[in-house]
């Protein structure tokens, strides 16, 4: 099938629409693709080739109400508009939009669809959310390290004081208590600060990193956690600290490899604990208020339980963690390291899927 130009927008209807940055597709009445734009290709991750033709459900998967009321346009020629609506591509991607409806043609009837992305917007604006909760939290993290550990300065110097004057054995252990028990709240508190060493910039390459995390988590997992591959090639070697960025993405490994485990008896004896480590680039990418010419994009993903919705905007908070035996700072961590290289962590999550993603500029300051 090929596309022949609506009457009602003459000769220079296929050229215009190609050249528009904003993603256009036109359907028949019977809600089959008759074009997709060049702006539309990338968006739903497909060709105009490949799509002609079918039908738009093929392509990415709406909401009944949404193919009821498209049907309802064509069939009354009423143009609507929605906004926020969500996608599903066929690939597992979801795209939140705004999109306008407007018939194009009487005979016959054709839709003519804009959409507008929202999830740039929207991302950066959660960014900027996250940035500010991460500086605010390391002020709050700073001046309460510094309340504990001056007194806790104090209590153990008090305490090897009182040792050196005691004769009897048994008092001496009370003040041994209390000095492992201030080293130990002081290596706590050094913890929740986050490593303070400098960065040892040098070119790394991403893949190197994760495959070191995949050896690691191998080994610790002992083959009952599957390992899968996803990566990008082309992603070029970029400025970094090799073994703080293997510490951070381990943190966020482990806790992958922990939350397949709590699914191994709950699902089909088919479904394996499963971890997938993905590489992509991207281009012309922001993060924060900056834009980046290039920033490789790694996800963590595993096929555990999720992690509940109440839990998931704080788990990058010091001390804050969805297991009993979990101390909370991993995750903290991981990110500290990761603003230190001016990338960003994100999480999603949903039963069965959980995928932490991972952005770092590719390029020098």
């Amino acid at each position: 099938m090929s596309f022949q130009p609506s009457n009602s927008l003459g000769s220079g209807y296929k050229s215009i629409l190609d050249s528009l940055t904003t993603a256009v597709l036109v359907l028949g009445n019977d809600l089959t693709i008759r074009y997709l734009n060049p702006a539309a290709e990338s968006l739903f991750e497909t060709s105009m080739t490949r799509s002609q033709g079918l039908p738009l459900k093929d392509v990415l998967l709406d909401s009944e109400d949404a193919l009821k009321t498209l049907h309802a346009a064509a069939g009354n020629g009423q143009s609507y508009t929605r906004r926020e609506a969500e996608f599903a591509l066929l690939s597992g991607s979801r795209l939140t939009v705004d999109y306008s409806v407007t018939p194009i043609s009487l005979e016959p009837m054709e839709l003519l669809i804009e959409i507008q992305p929202r999830d740039r917007l929207m991302r950066i604006s959660r960014e900027e959310d996250i940035i500010s909760q991460q500086e605010t939290t390391r002020i709050l993290v700073r001046g309460m390290a510094h309340e504990i550990k001056n007194p806790l300065g104090g209590i153990r110097g008090a305490a090897q004081l009182l040792d050196r004057e005691l004769n009897d054995e048994d008092q001496r252990e009370y003040t041994r208590v209390i000095i492992d028990e201030a080293d130990r709240l002081r290596s706590l508190v050094d913890r929740m600060l986050g490593p303070n060493k400098a960065l040892k910039i040098a070119p790394t390459n991403i893949h190197e990193v994760l495959e070191r995390v995949r050896t690691l988590v191998e080994a610790e997992s002992k083959g009952r956690v599957r390992l899968k591959r996803d990566y990008d090639p082309s992603i070029p070697e970029f400025p970094g600290d090799k073994e703080q960025l293997i510490q951070a993405f381990l943190n966020i490994a482990r806790n992958a490899m922990e939350a397949a485990f709590e699914n191994e008896g709950a699902t089909p004896s088919d479904v394996a604990p499963t971890i997938t480590f993905r590489t992509r680039a991207l281009r012309q990418f922001t993060i924060g208020h900056r834009r980046h010419r290039l920033v490789c994009r790694a996800d963590i993903i595993d096929n555990g339980p999720g992690i509940p919705a109440d839990l998931l905007q704080n788990i990058f908070y010091p001390m804050i963690s969805g297991r009993a035996s979990g101390t909370g700072l991993g995750l903290s961590i991981t990110q500290s390291i990761i603003g230190q290289h001016r990338g960003l962590v994100e999480c999603e999550s949903e039963p069965g899927r959980t995928d932490f993603i991972i952005f770092l500029p590719l390029e020098d300051n």
